[in-house]
């Protein structure tokens, strides 16, 4: 790892990220959300729900989408392959795209937490969760990244993304009954996970979101050897 090409590469991509309109407007959505949620209940305090509804659209779209548009772009002008011939490895290119990312989420997260109250996270094992959730997203949008031609095409990916493991704290806000199937499966999702983490006064959450982390690395890994297999 060279950490001078890393920081030439993160250089880059933030250049080119406040150019595009498309990843520019990424972080204000969030934004915009966490402004409009905190004013529907007047002076009365945000449910837990809707603060992480924001939290799990700031990862969805900021942290997933940003690295899968930027990954898309690369594929797009053909220049992920050239990146990879540099004497710049594949693994600093991913740093570099990464720092961009880290620092646009930390950002979003800072200014809706602001506007929503910060209250709901400063907690240990909430702020442990999140720094591992947003690696979940990282490596979710890395994979789906290497192999979307087109940035066009990321669109498509992300909606899935954003439905299931982003906007997961509105199941629990649509009334299910009880132990019904489908409340049983998301109530293993990440999003879930991390509002059990504020909760409850176990480690059980924490951990079961850090085997989402390793699958989602573990598809990375696999799309990045497809990716230069068939490179």
């Amino acid at each position: 790892m060279n950490t001078q090409r890393i920081f030439a590469i993160f250089e880059k991509d933030m250049k080119d990220f406040m150019k595009n309109t498309m990843t520019l407007f990424m972080p204000i959505v969030p934004i915009i959300l966490a402004f409009f949620y905190s004013r529907i209940g007047g002076d009365e305090e945000m449910p837990i729900e809707m603060i992480y509804l924001v939290v799990g659209v700031i990862f969805s779209s900021v942290s997933a989408g940003g690295i899968m548009i930027m990954m898309a772009e690369e594929n797009e002008k053909q220049t992920l392959r050239g990146l990879t011939l540099s004497p710049a490895t594949i693994f600093d290119v991913l740093v570099g795209k990464s720092l961009v990312i880290v620092l646009l989420t930390i950002a979003t997260m800072i200014i809706s937490l602001a506007i929503m109250g910060m209250g709901p996270i400063l907690d240990v094992k909430v702020i442990i969760g999140l720094i591992i959730l947003f690696l979940f997203f990282l490596f979710l949008g890395i994979g789906i990244g290497l192999f979307v031609k087109t940035v066009g095409m990321t669109t498509a990916y992300l909606m899935p993304i954003m439905f299931l493991f982003g906007f997961t704290p509105m199941v629990q806000l649509l009334g299910l009954e009880e132990g019904s199937l489908v409340l049983k499966i998301f109530n293993y999702f990440p999003m879930i996970q991390l509002i059990d983490a504020y909760y409850l006064d176990t480690w059980t959450p924490i951990f079961i979101v850090a085997i989402w982390v390793i699958v989602a690395a573990i598809f990375m890994y696999v799309c990045f050897k497809r990716t230069m297999k068939d490179e």
